[in-house]
């Protein structure tokens, strides 16, 4: 194992959402096998609070994401914030380190210059597809940024930014893709697995999980054996997603608490929200179509703010359309049952995004990403 040498650190870890609770989590637990010295004070889910010495707060349980959204949330966050500059004063952190959430966390950052404690961003916001000008400030205010795609330093280094890329956290996490055939007999009859991925926040599982739905049953018409998983967070409630349904859901149709991502592995095809889900399912080498349906005036502003060809994170690294989009009015049942038929109809399609899906793990790195960083921080601390 590869260690430091010990250091009696303070280090503050701040997330916001679900996926950086997951990350910061399994930073956290590379740091303290690095440096079983090091005490950790959180902010951020479940996951961190079950690996830190000190929890402050469940952030990642009232994250807001968009434009809209989170200005609903100010009150609360003033009064966390004014809760992490005493934490600051008070206990004078060795070292800050953020993930993700940008809308939050760059005023943390701020308030970690402005005391001189070093600041780290693990999991660095993808300010390259929208207000670029928030590199700039990243820079200014850390002293080192993890970023997660392997065009990305080259990008920050443009704005003054000292970026590495170790690798994409996700593998960390992510299983091997299980092993997949497509050699189908009769694929009228055949029982294909169809999974279906509403997201993690309100919103987004408000608005995709009927249409979901309504494009399962469509898709029965034609393949009538087909079975439909519905993937839920584990401590999601399983009667919001059946009234959102609106009816006594379908024989074939099944509600689901994966763990280690084993069941959705053995997916033929899925259909996802944007976002990170999009590039689990890429790790997993399961095809999928992508549906973005945003709250009107957030889908607005975004289209003024968006500078990238496309919205799901699986196009934009392969740099082509790999997998389907469905935007808005268009993430529609009818077309997403259209597209589900069209790859159940046509098993090679499935093959060959297949194909094309672990052509873009191969490019995000090796595992072992949350110690590369967990060490090169406590190096960087120990040089102090």
């Amino acid at each position: 194992m590869s260690t430091v040498t010990p250091i009696a650190k303070n280090i503050l870890i701040v997330a916001g959402d679900v996926s950086g609770d997951l990350h910061a989590a399994g930073l956290i637990r590379a740091l303290k096998e690095a440096d079983p010295d090091v005490r950790i004070t959180a902010i951020g889910g479940k996951n961190m609070q079950a690996v830190s010495d000190n929890f402050l707060f469940n952030l990642a349980c009232k994250g807001a994401h968009g434009f809209i959204e989170p200005l609903k949330k100010m009150p609360m966050w003033i009064r966390l914030l004014n809760q992490i500059r005493d934490y600051m004063e008070t206990k004078n952190p060795v070292a800050l380190i953020v993930v993700d959430f940008y809308g939050f966390n760059h005023q943390v950052l701020g308030m970690a210059k402005h005391r001189s404690i070093p600041a780290y961003y693990y999991v660095t916001p993808q300010v390259w597809a929208s207000r670029q000008y928030r590199a700039k400030r990243l820079a200014a205010l850390t002293k080192k940024m993890f970023v997660i795609y392997p065009f990305e330093p080259e990008f920050h280094q443009k704005f003054g930014g000292n970026a590495v890329f170790l690798g994409n956290p996700l593998l960390d996490i992510m299983p091997l893709p299980a092993e997949k055939s497509y050699d189908v007999s009769d694929h009228k009859k055949h029982a294909w697995k169809l999974g279906m991925l509403p997201g993690s926040r309100m919103g987004e599982i408000k608005r995709l999980t009927p249409v979901f739905y309504q494009a399962f049953k469509q898709t029965l018409k034609e393949f009538p054996n087909t079975q439909a998983y519905m993937f839920l967070l584990p401590d999601a409630d399983e009667q919001v997603f059946l009234d959102l349904i609106g009816e006594k859901p379908h024989d074939n149709f099944h509600l689901v608490k994966d763990k280690n991502y084993e069941l959705r592995s053995q997916m033929d095809f899925l259909l996802a929200c944007s976002g990170t889900a999009t590039l689990e399912n890429a790790l997993l080498g399961v095809p999928m179509a992508v549906a973005y349906k945003m709250f009107w005036p957030t889908y607005q502003i975004a289209k003024m703010v968006i500078k990238v060809p496309y919205i799901s994170l699986v196009n934009l690294l392969s740099r082509k359309e790999v997998v389907k989009e469905l935007i808005q009015q268009d993430a529609s049942a009818r077309a997403l049952a259209a597209e589900t038929m069209a790859m159940f109809q046509n098993p090679q399609k499935l093959a060959d995004m297949r194909a094309e899906l672990l052509k873009l793990r191969a490019s995000l790195g090796e595992t072992g990403v949350a110690k590369r960083a967990a060490l090169e921080i406590l190096n960087d601390l120990k040089q102090n």
